[in-house]
């Protein structure tokens, strides 16, 4: 089962390539995947014929107990039958429906054939959270292909309507989902189905969200709406998605759960109401359509219904007949939609007052659509008849359903005559429209399907061999599929709503005023519009109200928040430490007394510079607080962290006023300190409930000895970071390599890959050519923002603090630092330079780009990984070396040092990149406007 995923995968990202070569020829080779999918089911017919089943299970996410867990029993492999056989031949249509000059042709064929495997992951899957993802992907497919003609707003409209309803009803699932693997304690079918389930209001909620899910898919009301407005998607979309295939989904889940949930409260009184109640509506809607694939997409409503019904109602007979219905369905209505789709290509049109005598131009086609609607009319000896005796046969004990279903069953009757006679009657008054001529490729694959559901019939008793497994699962089954079963109440029913459908179709004269007449007053689309419209309004008034453009607004609500909603749940939370230390120093407490007085005097801050170095003492400290608790290495981190942050406050405020505004006032600024300080007591108080809370040991416990034993290393915090967890140090170092783009992509108006600054000759110095220059940037500062003794200092230092930070990343393995508390201090070394000398000189300091040494540290971290794989090892697994070098002697090498060097270099690329964003663009911008603000270095080498 794995392999034929792959197969589509494979072809899916195959065919855009394949497409520009061949045009829509390509649909040829694209069909064998789905072909293959047909074809190994046929070969696994004795695997599932005497009930047993294909299963294949790979490790997943061990740790989760998820594996990819494939079953196949008697109902997936008969939708794997249906993908795949009907999936290959609309691909086989498509090569000759589209033409050569077709527009996102290389996007269908990739999307249809990547939606096939979606399909396949969803029938295979015998883990509940597996089928959601093939779930979710059937959804996401699906938006694209009801979305091809991206040019047309009906195309939009309906993709986004589909997608809409679609996922909506597939949360709700996957909250079903998990709330019944939780409560049998396995998310794996095959184990649920198997163990009881005692009843109990948790269960029925279970239930009620899964149904909301399989509903919406299967088109069952009330989320009928998006199913015909879906038909703005091309026909073979049509003939697939929404016959055999995506919408079937649901009605697969109603028939894989119903054997377990069918006696759970709501579930069977729920999908019979529902089913029966879509099988009318959608038929008497079908009956007004004058579009024939409108009309057939009401049917395909109208047969969505009755399959629900049935296949939810989780009784033997009910199972069977649903499982022989669901083949006659598929078969009939791809057909169909198929015969449409030849008929809008060659004549143009798809409107049944238009056309007319098309019976006389083909044949062939004119016999193909008369057996397809036959057999969605239930006429001998098609499988349609077959599988509509066999529904009448099942529920001939419940009167109330079982009329529904015959009264469902004229409509439709009723409609598959309308649909015969308005695309290939001889009517008085209508032109003939003069159709073109029928290719064999797009005549055979509805042949086949038809020819198939003619002989399927005759074959009831093979049908009924090859079905019977799965309704074996509900207990005993009494009634069996034949052609021929006497005459019983069934074959009574079925030819009542022959004649009451050909009577019917026969006054569709004087019935035209009741059908105009008889309609909901408001239809599902425009009940979708409706709703849709409100929460568009909804969003912009909340919008409105909310999205100020003030930024302590945004925070004080998040903020109150916090404190509202978690901080309430906190209160009530049982599992809270006996005795909480208050400190372990005397020193702490005097630190703690710093921070929270530089934290409240923040807040009264006038002055925007006043604020930022009052904030910045808190984080000082923190950093403190490390310190006398013994964390050096997160001590060192916290000092160059703050440092850094402060230097990049420094740049912000340039283009700032000096002072804040004259609001908040004192009452507001009292209302900011309170909101503050409850912020802080309940993020405090959750940290106690989350380490109260602790039930396993602490996995951080082993890190000590893994530091040594398999990293290498006696600094368990740099280890840790670089081998234990190195996993999560490369999400943010790719974290960081993003927030250096949109630092840049946010602030540069021009290409930051251009050439960089350079000093301008003229500027060697102040009184001429013989006088030294401490700093080359130096001389294109003007002069009262120069600092000699600054620039002196810093070209003293530069060298040695760049060296520091290579001793931090080469120590940090054993000692305090490594590479991201190295990169800091090289980073804050190009801060130093950039303010005492300004954008030129950042330039002589660093002529790299940003971007590459980004680029190098990235490559650096994952090349290391990949390196360990490729030599037998996992990824990022260390190794320690060992050697003796000449007149250097023992040499201790550990291969993550190469992962902390692509730290290092990611660490320096980014405050790299926002110097030159901050500093150095910015600078351009005021010598460009003339607008500084601040009292920070600015160029002057530009002005000449």
């Amino acid at each position: 089962m794995l392999v034929l995923l792959i197969l589509h995968l494979v072809a899916a990202l195959a065919a855009p390539l394949l497409v520009r070569w061949w045009g829509p020829r390509a649909c040829y080779p694209l069909a064998l995947a789905p072909a293959a999918a047909f074809c190994w089911a046929v070969a696994r017919t004795p695997a599932v014929a005497d009930g047993g089943a294909v299963v294949e299970t790979y490790p997943w996410i061990r740790q989760l107990g998820l594996d990819i867990a494939f079953r196949l029993t008697t109902l997936s492999w008969l939708m794997t039958l249906l993908i795949g056989g009907v999936g290959a031949l609309v691909l086989v249509y498509s090569a000759r429906y589209f033409s050569a000059g077709s527009t996102g042709m290389a996007q269908f064929a990739a999307v249809l054939v990547a939606f096939a495997g979606a399909m396949l992951v969803l029938v295979f899957a015998d883990d509940l959270l597996l089928l959601y993802v093939g779930w979710e992907l059937t959804t996401i497919f699906s938006y694209l292909l009801i979305g091809h003609s991206t040019e047309r707003r009906s195309s939009r409209w309906a993709a986004a309507q589909a997608l809409t309803v679609t996922t909506l009803g597939g949360l709700a699932m996957l909250v079903g989902f998990i709330m019944l693997g939780e409560y049998a304690g396995t998310y794996r079918w095959s184990a649920i189905s198997e163990q009881p389930l005692p009843g109990g209001g948790y269960l029925v909620g279970a239930v009620l969200l899964i149904l909301a899910g399989a509903l919406s898919k299967s088109a069952v009301l009330p989320f009928s709406s998006w199913l015909p407005v879906a038909m703005a998607a091309p026909t073979p979309v049509s003939a697939y998605l929404h016959a055999a295939a995506m919408v079937k989904a649901g009605v697969y889940l109603v028939g894989l759960l119903a054997p377990v949930l069918a006696t759970v409260g709501p579930w069977r009184p729920l999908v019979q109401v529902a089913g029966v109640a879509t099988m009318l509506l959608g038929g008497w809607a079908a009956l007004r359509q004058t579009d024939l694939k409108l009309l057939l997409a009401y049917g395909t409503v109208s047969q969505l219904g009755l399959l629900v019904a049935v296949t939810g109602s989780g009784t033997p007979d009910a199972a069977l007949a649903g499982t022989a219905m669901l083949l006659a369905h598929a078969l009939f209505k791809a057909a169909l939609f198929l015969v449409v789709g030849i008929i809008d290509h060659s004549a143009g049109t798809r409107d049944l007052r238009e056309l007319s005598g098309l019976r006389h131009w083909s044949r062939p086609l004119f016999v193909v659509a008369v057996l397809a609607a036959a057999s969605m009319a239930g006429v001998p000896p098609l499988v349609g008849f077959v599988a509509k005796e066999a529904v009448f046969g099942a529920f001939t004990d419940q009167p109330v359903l079982l009329t529904g279903l015959v009264v469902g069953t004229v409509l439709t009757v009723a409609y598959s005559a309308r649909f015969l006679w308005g695309a290939f009657a001889d009517r008085p008054g209508v032109a003939p429209v003069p159709p073109g001529s029928i290719a064999a490729s797009l005549l055979v694959p509805p042949a086949v399907l038809a020819g198939v559901g003619l002989l399927a019939g005759p074959a009831a008793s093979v049908l009924d061999d090859l079905l019977r497994p799965y309704a074996d699962l509900l207990g005993g089954v009494d009634a069996h599929l034949a052609l021929w079963a006497g005459p019983t109440p069934a074959l009574g029913l079925s030819v009542l709503a022959l004649v009451g459908g050909g009577l019917l179709f026969a006054v569709r004269g004087p019935l035209a005023p009741v059908l105009a007449r008889l309609r909901s007053p408001v239809s599902g689309n425009q009940g979708y519009e409706w709703v849709i419209g409100r929460f568009d309004r909804l969003a912009i008034e909340v919008t409105g109200a909310t999205q100020r453009g003030s930024l302590p607004q945004y925070l004080g609500i998040i903020l109150v928040t916090l404190v509202l909603v978690p901080g309430t749940a906190m209160l009530s939370a049982s599992p809270w430490r006996a005795r909480i230390p208050l400190w372990d120093s005397p020193l702490q407490p005097v630190v703690v007394v710093v921070i929270t007085v530089a934290a409240v005097l923040s807040v009264g801050a006038r002055r925007r510079l006043t604020a930022m170095l009052l904030v910045g003492m808190t984080g000082y400290g923190t950093a403190m607080l490390f310190v006398l608790h013994g964390a050096p290495d997160l001590a060192l981190t916290q000092f160059l962290v703050e440092t850094a942050t402060i230097a990049v406050f420094v740049l912000v405020l340039r283009r700032l006023p000096e002072r804040f505004s004259a609001r908040p006032l004192r009452r507001t600024r009292w209302a900011r300190r309170v909101i503050g300080v409850a912020a802080g007591l309940v993020a405090a108080g959750l940290a106690l409930t989350a380490v109260g809370a602790r039930r396993a040991p602490d996995i951080s416990a082993a890190f000590p000895d893994l530091a040594v034993v398999h990293g290498y290393g006696r600094n368990v915090v740099n280890v840790t970071l670089v081998d234990i967890r190195a996993w999560d140090t490369m999400g943010e170092l790719a974290v960081l390599v993003v927030a250096a783009t949109g630092v840049a992509s946010l602030i540069f108006e021009r290409s930051r890959t251009g050439p960089r600054p350079r000093r301008p000759e003229s500027e060697q110095g102040e009184g001429g050519r013989g006088r030294p220059v401490w700093l080359r940037g130096g001389p294109t500062l003007y002069e009262e923002r120069r600092s000699i003794v600054l620039e002196v200092v810093i070209r003293l230092i530069f060298h040695t603090v760049v060296l520091f930070s290579l001793f931090l990343l080469f120590s940090g393995h054993n000692a305090p630092g490594g590479g991201f508390a190295g990169g800091l201090v090289a980073g804050l070394a190009l801060v130093v330079r950039y303010l005492a000398g300004g954008r030129y000189e950042l330039t002589e300091a660093a002529p790299i780009g940003a971007g590459a040494i980004l680029g190098a540290g990235l490559a650096m971290s994952v090349g290391s990984g990949v390196v360990a794989l490729l030599v037998g090892g996992s990824v990022l697994e260390s190794a320690k070396v060992d050697r003796v070098l000449p007149l250097v002697g023992d040499a201790h090498l550990v291969t993550s040092l190469f992962f902390d060097i692509g730290v290092y270099l990611v660490v320096i690329g980014l405050v790299l990149d926002i110097l030159r964003s901050l500093g150095a663009e910015v600078d351009r911008h005021i010598e460009a406007t003339g607008t500084a603000t601040g009292g920070l270095a600015v160029d002057k080498g530009d002005r000449a």
